[in-house]
């Protein structure tokens, strides 16, 4: 692959070829998103002395994992929550090493950062228009189910339905909401 073909390749192409073996692929997929993990590092930390550290941590997971990616949510997606995942377990592990009386006296940010709170909107967007696009009842049932965290016993009492027939009909609209979605990635 000329340098070119790397440049303008989207990220999941590069990821195919990393799980490939091929290095080139994971530096461009790595500059691609070092910036942004950094100050998302610099951001939580208040400043920049660990972060350089969890960069590398972070992309060595990616590196170990990929072939855990799904290209059902985007490469920056998958990346920001290993680098989530990675600052909270550096927070834990900075926990465990502080004296009893300091524990609870330094508070970390748990609030959302600006690329996360983008990512969470992209995701609700692609959500909401699955949603819109499946029948009204399957529609309620995912609502019911994964927003509303009602259980299956709940939403058969609300609906006056039989159990197995909230189980089935859920398990249907799971189905189509995943071939929509499969279908949109494709197009």
């Amino acid at each position: 692959m000329e340098i070119a073909d790397y440049i303008v390749a989207d990220d999941r192409t590069l990821a195919e070829r990393v799980i490939g073996g091929d290095a080139v692929a994971f530096e461009f997929l790595f500059n691609r998103y070092k910036e942004a993990i950094r100050r998302l590092f610099v951001q939580r930390l208040g400043s920049d002395r660990d972060a350089d550290d969890l960069l590398q941590e972070t992309f060595i997971k990616v590196y170990i994992h990929i072939h855990r990616y799904s290209p059902e949510f985007t490469f920056g997606q998958w990346v920001y929550t290993i680098a989530r995942n990675t600052f909270i377990d550096f927070v834990r592990r900075r926990q465990e090493d502080l004296p009893f009386d300091e524990k609870f006296s330094a508070p970390v940010s748990s609030a959302p950062t600006p690329e996360e709170r983008f990512i969470n909107l992209q995701q609700r967007a692609q959500i909401d228009h699955y949603l819109g696009r499946l029948a009204p009842r399957y529609r309620q049932l995912i609502v019911m189910r994964f927003f509303d965290e009602y259980s299956y016993e709940e939403i058969a009492e609300k609906l006056a339905l039989p159990l197995g027939t909230v189980k089935t009909q859920i398990h249907r609209a799971r189905e189509q909401m995943c071939r929509l979605i499969t279908a949109g990635e494709q197009s």
